[in-house]
């Protein structure tokens, strides 16, 4: 299993990307998940710690996206491998100027409460995401369309890009050309919603939300208790196979562990495992076959603040970056289950993939350190704010890169450990200073979306008090690196948009404005002894929808 994604996963996003012609082209709808014989029934059971939203107007981690991906489906979805694969999108088309889509819908779906799914249902949730009540994280991903500024500023509540010629068809109209559009579809925030949806701070919707996916919620959410999915019936497409899933949600601050612990006594059906515990578990679960090892799509940084604090300075970036052994953290705390990143985009675009871009990440350098820490303003004595979220195995990392830094710089490394919802929160306070835990996972299989949500100036979207309610949580802002994006969305073939995607993240590996730590290898443990086809999905989480009893 490790690395064979890897190559099929890139392949695949180059081979959809390269379909999205100038004049259209069409996809035969083939339903969420692969169908197949197996035999149905049972209730898969694993835990999880409180997620920000299940709403898909503001789900945004994988915790969140784990429930609003089962509820709720869209036009397009990612597949493991990183194809592109139509849901109830039957066809698309693109103008030759890249900036008008048309996607014909599939009749006939409902969602769970009666409601017809169609073109209106779909431009009701994309303007729910914008509106500026919902104060949406994760409303950027829809930025390009014609209108979004003016739905964001409240200036309008619907955004003029959008319109339905019938039932059945869904016109957008973007802003500036993007090749790529359809393939952002995939996320979760391109759901439709039904009427009952309200606003995006409707909490009896937030709290219950009534989708179209292949399962629907069991009562409600019960916040850091548990949230119940049952199988719903009534699906368009290719129904689940599972009776129901329990998904509890675990104390933040020791969640890894309950997790293996509850996956040892027969409790859960998937689990991570705490950092030390990884070798042990590997040597008893792999023999079984439940040891699930996957080189993903995902990235783990250190986020600095580039806006305030003591690391505004790119000389201060770099210098931290110098002062950090990662072979030497590989090693030792992550037992060689881990690999240090030297890049900001994965190894999985591997016609992107700049190995050793960033040469301060190649090998620790305390001489370098040091001379940046001078130029930088960062003085011996000082203090440095490091934030990280609990109960995701993190603390012996986290120890080692504050030890490193401290014995370098000789700077006071201060760690700051929060539940993870509020880690979130933190890094958007207009105060924001120092570095933070920092891990992506793509929302849909291109470079795009690394390099505009991490670092476009759009992406930061400040609110009137100052807070950043996109995902550049660093504040980084180059006008030379957003044009290179820009430019690479109107250019329509996949191989020069590409060298424009390398020529990105040069220039922001040039500003530091981000600091890669390790590549994203996620390990997991699986039950399949009880249960078939079992398996990682797109967004690290277990295919529910494809589950079967053995």
């Amino acid at each position: 299993m490790r690395g064979a994604k890897s190559a099929k996963w890139v392949a695949g996003a180059i081979i959809i990307a390269l379909s999205a012609t100038a004049c259209g082209s069409s996809d035969d709808d083939s339903g969420k998940g692969d169908g197949g014989s197996g035999k149905s029934g049972g209730t898969f059971s694993m835990g999880i710690t409180e997620p920000v939203a299940i709403d898909p107007y503001n789900a945004q981690e994988s915790e969140g996206m784990l429930v609003a991906d089962n509820l709720f489906t869209g036009l397009y979805s990612p597949t493991a491998d990183g194809q592109v694969k139509p849901e109830l999108a039957t066809s698309k088309t693109v103008s030759k100027d890249g900036k008008t889509w048309t996607f014909k819908i599939k009749p006939g779906t409902k969602f769970t409460n009666g409601e017809a799914v169609n073109a209106e249902s779909f431009i009701r949730g994309w303007n729910r995401v914008v509106q500026k009540k919902s104060a949406s994280d994760v409303a950027y991903h829809l930025a390009g369309i014609d209108g979004f500024a003016d739905v964001q500023s409240g200036k309008a509540d619907e955004m003029k890009g959008l319109s339905a010629p019938d039932e059945n068809t869904l016109q957008v109209k973007l802003s500036a050309p993007d090749f790529e559009f359809y393939i952002k579809t995939t996320h979760t925030v391109f759901s439709p919603v039904p009427k009952v949806a309200g606003d995006g701070k409707n909490q009896k919707f937030n709290e219950a939300p009534i989708g179209n996916g292949p399962f629907k919620i069991s009562g409600k959410w019960e916040h850091n208790k548990r949230i119940t999915l049952v199988r719903n019936d009534d699906y368009g497409l290719t129904k689940a196979h599972l009776d129901k899933v329990n998904v509890d949600i675990l104390n933040s601050a020791n969640g890894v562990n309950l997790e293996y612990q509850g996956f040892q006594s027969g409790q859960y059906d998937w689990a991570r495992m705490p950092t030390p515990q990884l070798p042990a578990a590997k040597a008893k679960y792999d023999p079984q076959g439940e040891w699930i090892d996957e080189d993903t799509n995902g990235m783990n940084y250190l986020l600095p603040i580039t806006d305030n604090g003591p690391l505004k300075n790119r000389d201060a970036r770099e210098a931290i970056s110098y002062a950090i052994d990662r072979d030497a953290i590989v090693k030792g705390v992550f037992q060689g289950m881990q690999t240090k990143s030297t890049t900001i985009l994965p190894e999985v675009f591997k016609d992107v993939y700049q190995k050793n871009l960033c040469t301060s990440c190649v090998k620790q350098d305390k001489a370098k350190a040091k001379s940046l820490a001078k130029s930088g303003g960062l003085k011996a004595g000082a203090t440095l704010e490091l934030a990280y979220n609990t109960g995701a195995g993190h603390e012996e990392w986290v120890q080692a890169v504050k030890q490193q830094v401290q014995d370098v710089l000789g700077l006071k490394i201060k760690l700051v450990a929060k539940p993870f919802a509020e880690l979130l929160s933190d890094q958007q306070k207009p105060a924001a200073t120092g570095m933070y835990r920092f891990s992506w996972g793509a929302d849909y299989p291109t470079p795009d979306n690394y390099l505009y949500p991490l670092l476009d100036t759009a992406s930061i979207n400040k609110d009137s008090s100052g807070k950043v309610t996109g995902d550049n949580r660093g504040r980084y802002s180059n006008k030379k690196f957003d044009d290179l994006l820009a430019q690479a969305r109107g250019t329509s073939d996949q191989a020069g948009r590409n060298k424009i995607y390398q020529q990105a993240e040069k220039v922001a590996l040039d500003d530091m404005a981000l600091i890669p730590f390790t590549n994203r290898t996620q390990l997991r443990l699986a039950n399949t002894k009880k249960w078939d086809n079992l398996t990682m999905d797109f967004h690290e989480d277990p295919d529910l929808q494809n589950v079967t009893l053995k």
